[in-house]
């Protein structure tokens, strides 16, 4: 059975009026936004810098943002595509929400960007409940960490519009059972499309970026439809106005931005938070 506290309903309800706020935002801005969730180690930001690589050697203005707890080393990475990019540390947040987001996309990326390519914090289990005002959710997974991973996390395969699964050129090597795999996305998302990559062989490079641009037509997108208890639900969206922090900028060797988020406190901590404080 799906049950929610009341506090966990009401953060899950707030997210919903941020994210449909920025998605108003984005449209706006002409800004297409791609949400890629995977688990840490599936190959997201090798992909993610050869998409930008590529997306600047056809002369389409792409920027990426990458999230994580601690260290710059994703953005410092993905700079190396000359395309604009931010790191936007959570603290130890197990994922993005849309007002952290919502922070960082104050008068950027440069105006005429034409896809915001957003690297969720590897995890498959938090980032799956918030969306982000995204245009198109991507779930990522390699041909490394196993067939039922759909099955274990059938919210973020779930919830997904496009599935790639990366390290594609390691499929022989680790006896990837694809149609095993391929069952059990179909399972949890019926009719969803799954690409194969791989980064190094340079497989299937492109057709990220291409989904996203195609995107910009709404019919063009997968529409999920996961069960719990005879309810259907479509995407999930959620959102804390709250918050306590501040900034810090500063231009590194990749000219990329870092932006900190700091709370102490329950009464001053984003709603995330201050429910997993009321647990413990």
């Amino acid at each position: 059975m799906c049950r929610m506290s009341d506090l966990h309903q009401a953060v899950l309800a707030k997210n919903d009026t941020g994210a449909a706020r920025l998605r108003a935002d984005l449209d706006g801005r002409g800004l297409l936004l791609v949400n890629l969730l995977s688990s840490p180690g599936s190959g997201k930001t090798a992909l993610l810098e050869a998409e930008l690589t590529l997306a600047r050697e056809r002369g389409i203005p792409v920027a990426a943002l990458s999230a994580d707890l601690a260290t710059e080393n994703d953005a410092a990475r993905l700079a190396r595509s000359g395309a604009p990019v931010k790191q936007a540390l959570t603290d130890g947040l197990c994922h993005l929400e849309t007002h952290m987001l919502a922070r960082h996309l104050d008068q950027w990326p440069p105006a005429g960007t034409r896809v915001l390519f957003v690297e969720n914090v590897g995890n498959l289990v938090c980032p799956a409940a918030y969306d982000l005002g995204e245009t198109l959710r991507v779930t990522l997974a390699s041909v490394t960490e196993g067939e039922d991973k759909p099955l274990k996390y059938p919210v973020a395969f779930g919830l997904a519009q496009l599935v790639v699964v990366t390290k594609y050129d390691l499929a022989d090597a680790v006896d990837f059972e694809e149609e095993t795999f391929l069952a059990n996305v179909r399972q949890v998302n019926p009719g969803v499309e799954i690409l194969r990559t791989s980064a190094r062989a340079r497989t299937g490079i492109g057709e990220l970026l291409d989904r996203a641009l195609a995107a910009a037509d709404p019919a063009t997108v997968h529409s999920p439809v996961m069960a719990c208890d005879g309810e259907r639900h479509g995407h999930h969206h959620h959102e804390h106005d709250d918050e306590h922090g501040h900034d810090h900028e500063h231009v590194g060797e990749h000219d990329y931005v870092h932006d900190h988020v700091h709370g102490s406190g329950l009464a001053d901590m984003p709603d995330s938070e201050a429910l997993q404080a009321t647990r413990r």
